[in-house]
């Protein structure tokens, strides 16, 4: 019979740090826990995540705008930590899991002071803020990546490799072939810029399709993620090039359009890496060049060196140079699903079953014990370095 625990999973308002732990919340509660989940305003609204459960809105604050910044932040941690605390005295928490943001930490410095096994998700390859502020202090930490920057190396026998958890509709199409494709078929390309989309794509995918030969050009269908301001210009544009094409602001259903998409043209952020990479899809990525540490190229770097996408730095990516790579993935059918295969193997699709395990693990051991973690956990979990 299963051992009925209770977990708190604090995360960030981003997709990027809640659809992990939604992943986590959903394989937590297959297996019989109770699960409650810690964010701020924007994390509890995400769609298609966390809209049934207990989730609890705390203070968090930035530590930004100077002086007056820094003690509004420590003022609303400090009153996030005390409603984090009295939570974990009704709900009585086997283990607190963060995914790394600003809302997550009162949830875990209350848990640390309450003595509750603790554990960090990093999900990109740069270790975050948050995560690294508690990494000196938490029982383990769980990364999507071999190398992982910022991470200290006196960290390295709790640091355990489990990859980023994705959602099941995601993890489903790695049990598909990738979607036939003849020399005279349909061409299916899918455009998305994360949570928040990317005006530099619609300023330069339009025009860099246009610049392929009118044979591949006439084959395509283009599924595309706008801002709202950008809809109309790229709705005439895509017009004007005869190429059909649907644009949303938001898709719900991302996981189907990445099922029948033959080459993806996206940011590189590590939720979208990870389904990239499990689902086992070609891509040009464009890493968001004002991320934190850089840290959207250094998540490109693994299925870049995999062959399973080119990257393009913000600054080269033009029409030109987009229809290069595009006619180097796309012209070729073998040569696209080459790519395929090989950011196929970049993925992990097991991820969200071994931080499952782990998280259990760590609600099972005393604080401090969780080392014994990798003996439950298979070998590509254990970690294999730090940058």
């Amino acid at each position: 019979m299963t051992d009925v625990r209770h977990f708190v999973l604090a995360a960030g308002g981003t997709g990027g740090h809640i659809i992990p732990a939604f992943a986590l919340a959903t394989e937590l509660k297959r297996r019989g826990h109770h699960v409650a989940l810690v964010t701020d305003d924007r994390g509890a609204a995400i769609p298609g995540t966390f809209a049934e459960g207990e989730k609890h809105i705390l203070p968090s604050g930035r530590f930004s705008g100077g002086p007056v910044g820094w003690l509004r932040a420590i003022k609303a941690i400090w009153v996030g930590r005390g409603m984090a605390g009295r939570l974990y005295e009704s709900f009585e928490p086997s283990a607190v899991i963060g995914f790394g943001g600003y809302p997550a930490l009162p949830a875990l410095l209350a848990a640390l002071k309450a003595d509750i096994p603790c554990a960090i998700h990093e999900q990109n390859a740069v270790l975050g803020r948050v995560n690294r502020l508690l990494a000196g202090r938490v029982d383990a930490i769980a990364t999507g990546y071999k190398q992982v920057g910022r991470l200290n190396a006196k960290h390295r026998d709790k640091t355990y490799l489990v990859g980023n958890p994705v959602r099941e509709q995601v993890s489903a199409l790695r049990s598909q072939p990738f979607p036939s494709l003849t020399e005279d078929g349909i061409f299916r390309v899918l455009v998305t810029g994360g949570s928040q989309g990317a005006t530099v794509l619609a300023d330069v995918v339009p025009d860099g399709l246009a610049l392929l030969p009118l044979s591949f050009r006439r084959r395509m269908q283009v599924t595309q993620q706008c801002r709202e301001e950008d809809m109309d210009r790229v709705e005439v544009r895509y017009a004007e090039l005869g190429i059909p094409a649907d644009l949303a602001t938001y898709m719900p259903d991302l996981p189907e359009r990445l099922g029948w998409a033959h080459i993806v043209i996206a940011r590189a952020g590590a939720s979208t890496i990870a389904e990239l990479t499990v689902a086992g899809r070609p891509a040009i990525l464009v890493p968001l060049p004002i991320a934190t540490d850089d840290h959207q190229t250094a998540n490109a770097r693994e299925m870049a060196t995999s062959g399973g996408a080119r990257v393009i730095r913000q600054t080269d990516f033009t029409p030109a140079e987009l229809a290069k790579q595009m006619q180097k993935l796309g012209l070729e059918p073998q040569a696209l699903m080459n790519a395929a295969g090989r950011a196929r193997a970049a993925g992990y699709p097991e991820a969200t079953r071994d931080l499952a395990d782990l998280v259990e693990r760590l609600g099972n051991d005393a604080a401090g014990e969780v080392a014994r973690v990798a003996t439950g956990i298979p070998a590509r979990a254990a970690t294999q370095g730090m940058g």
